[in-house]
């Protein structure tokens, strides 16, 4: 007879959630989060290809990094309804990488990753700086095909606020140095599963843009401050202790920050009141984007928390890069963009936040 699904009470912020840890046929975890716990049997579930490791080489005229992963070329793009592979399982329908019939929200290592945990020096190129050490993990937000952060329920809002601070934890202790959850929305900014969801990256080592970030912090820099002194000017919408803004130094159009009003290093340093704000303020902001120009806003967003040895001065914000400037029109990054890294930007901060708070 089999044994029962283990279900393990988290105390979130919010209230206690539960989370059943599944270990799938190829090894890899798999995490369904829940206000109750998960019931059920695993059906026949998508396993991992075999695939060569990833390296990182650097560049030394930038002295930046770049992470090669030529297994992601045969990756899962755009599959029907019927191959969603994020799709529950179904009894005789091909299998998909979540093997149950129901769930709320599931976190599993990613089947194509950039980054991995177990790569081994022996198995690089000549030409490799070493291996592309890390965790890449997929977020599946509902069992539903479609939608978006803007039509999922206030609690599955909250139910992934709590799964992402339960993975940053996790990932914290693993050893991770720095931990991205992000979304991409949108083929023009590359997704390959409509199906709703984010991904979280877990790295070795701290990226040099939070970097710099946390080195602006540590040295004074005040983001809340610098925000109470804009006087609204940027603002777009609020709720609670929290605030959606467009920076005046945005680099994209429409390019808009949800940040607390006080000092917050993550997710984890909100209380309950300020875990419900935000996850309504993650649905205002793409449906105020969305609402723009009367299409589905293709954006890049992604959380901005402390990395696991910075000061605690670390400003905690949600960053949405939308990539439509106007009606069917791209932001483009062109040639200046590309080859020095400075911005030309076609709507000011100030405007784009007075049409978005208008809306």
């Amino acid at each position: 007879m089999p044994s029962k699904p283990l279900n393990i009470k988290i105390e979130g912020t919010t209230g206690p959630v539960f989370r059943r840890d599944h270990r799938k046929a190829d090894g890899r975890c798999l995490s369904l989060y829940g206000y109750a716990p998960h019931e059920g049997a695993a059906l026949d579930e998508l396993l991992r290809p075999d695939t060569a490791p990833g390296e990182v080489r650097r560049d030394p005229l930038r002295n930046s990094w770049a992470v090669y992963a030529p297994h992601r070329q045969s990756r899962t793009f755009l599959p029907s309804a019927a191959d969603d592979p994020l799709a529950p399982a179904r009894p005789g329908a091909p299998p998909t990488e979540i093997p149950f019939e129901d769930f709320e929200l599931a976190v599993f290592e990613n089947r194509f990753p950039s980054l991995a945990p177990d790569v081994r020096p022996g198995q690089l190129s000549p030409w490799a700086s070493g291996p592309a050490t890390g965790q890449c993990d997929v977020v599946v937000f509902s069992k539903e095909p479609s939608g978006s952060l803007g039509t999922l329920s206030q609690a599955r809002r909250v139910l992934l606020i709590e799964a992402l601070i339960d993975r940053y934890r996790a990932l914290h202790e693993a050893g991770f140095a720095y931990v991205m959850p992000f979304e991409n929305r949108g083929e023009q900014v590359g997704v390959t599963l409509p199906h709703p969801h984010g991904q979280i990256y877990a790295f070795q080592d701290v990226p040099e843009p939070q970097r710099a970030a946390a080195r602006a912090f540590g040295n004074g820099y005040d983001l809340v401050a610098e925000h109470a002194a804009w006087g609204g000017q940027f603002d777009v919408a609020e709720d609670g202790g929290l605030v959606a803004f467009c920076p005046p130094f945005a680099r994209f159009p429409f390019e808009t920050w949800i940040m607390p009003r006080r000092p917050c290093a993550g997710p984890w340093a909100l209380d309950a009141e300020g875990a419900h704000s935000l996850a309504r303020l993650l649905a205002e902001v793409p449906r105020k984007l969305d609402a723009l120009f009367g299409e589905p806003m293709p954006y890049m967003m992604s959380f901005q928390a402390a990395p696991r040895e910075a000061a605690s001065r670390f400003q905690f914000t949600v960053q949405f890069f939308p990539v439509l400037r106007a009606p069917g029109r791209l932001k483009f990054l062109a040639s200046v963009e590309q080859f020095t890294g400075v911005f030309t930007v076609d709507v000011v901060p100030e405007a784009a936040a007075e049409r978005l708070r208008a809306l």
